[in-house]
């Protein structure tokens, strides 16, 4: 039993967020190369570690806040279903195998990994009770989880799927922020004392400025010359209507239907949402594999 609520502590549901592990072997061909698949899938399982490990010190740090949280009140350690030594002992434990796991790889993952690590040690400790810097740490994780997959497979990365990486997440960071600050009203400066520092309006800005310019970068990056020359075709404009629909979706998700606050939870769950992903990736493999 306590096995299993620590599994649950781990939030093997938010592990769909270290896929982006994969954007590098599928953009820089590889994706039918299988010692690179392989390669790429150990790299994912050290990030799903490594962050498995960071919840639960980040429920540990919180606990008190996550029991005044409607939904995290019901996360095992918040709930008292496992102890704070049982949860201490599983963070060593799992940091041990993600180091581990790490290591096995090569060096520059390794550095890559332990880059993660620490950031999110000190997005726990520190960084997400200073405004702005808290969203901009979140999309620096994904960034990293972009390049750790980069170093693993030993590719160079496009500048482009950084720019794209960086924007997309700071989007799903500020909307997370926006659906905890509508969710719990006046109690959420209890749950999260940074977000006295936000508002709905400030932040449906930021939210608007990210969208447009995650939108044009993506747009520039279709039809730059170097992913031209690199693929052998200007089709990657023809992905760019799922961009915008996937985007648009979700936009409408987090201001009609106050969604937001799990962006794995509405990929998931939202099957238009998850079609459109779906239908985005078939045809840039295609673009990419086909007529390359």
């Amino acid at each position: 039993m306590i096995l299993i609520e620590i599994l649950k502590s781990l939030r093997p549901h938010q592990w769909i967020k270290n896929l982006f592990i994969f954007a590098p072997l599928i953009f820089s061909e590889n994706i039918l190369n299988i010692r690179m698949v392989l390669t790429t899938g150990m790299a994912f399982v050290c990030f799903c570690l490594l962050s498995g490990a960071v919840y639960l010190l980040n429920d540990l740090k919180d606990i008190e806040e996550d029991r005044r949280h409607p939904v995290k009140s019901k996360r095992p350690l918040a709930a008292g279903r496992i102890s704070s030594r049982h949860a201490w002992t599983a963070f060593v434990i799992v940091s041990i195998m993600a180091g581990l796991a790490a290591s096995a790889l090569n060096r520059d993952f390794l550095l890559t990994a332990l880059l993660y690590f620490v950031l999110q040690v000190g997005y726990s400790l520190r960084l997400k009770h200073v405004v702005i810097l808290d969203v901009f740490s979140i999309a620096v994780g994904f960034l990293i989880r972009v390049v750790g997959g980069a170093l693993a497979i030993r590719v160079e990365i496009s500048p482009w799927l950084l720019i794209c990486t960086l924007l997309l997440a700071l989007f799903m960071a500020l909307s997370k922020r926006r659906h905890e600050l509508i969710l719990m009203s006046s109690r959420a400066v209890d749950h999260r004392p940074i977000l006295i520092e936000y508002s709905p309006g400030l932040l449906d800005q930021m939210i608007a400025v990210v969208t447009s310019a995650t939108v044009i970068a993506y747009c520039l990056y279709t039809i730059a010359e170097e992913t031209v020359v690199k693929f052998g075709t200007r089709d990657l404009i023809y992905t760019v209507p799922f961009v915008l629909y996937g985007i648009f979706r979700y936009l409408y998700l987090i201001h009609q239907k106050s969604e937001g606050g799990s962006p794995e939870s509405i990929i998931i769950r939202d099957r238009a949402l998850l079609a459109d992903i779906l239908l985005w990736i078939a045809v840039a493999s295609m673009i990419i594999y086909v007529r390359s």
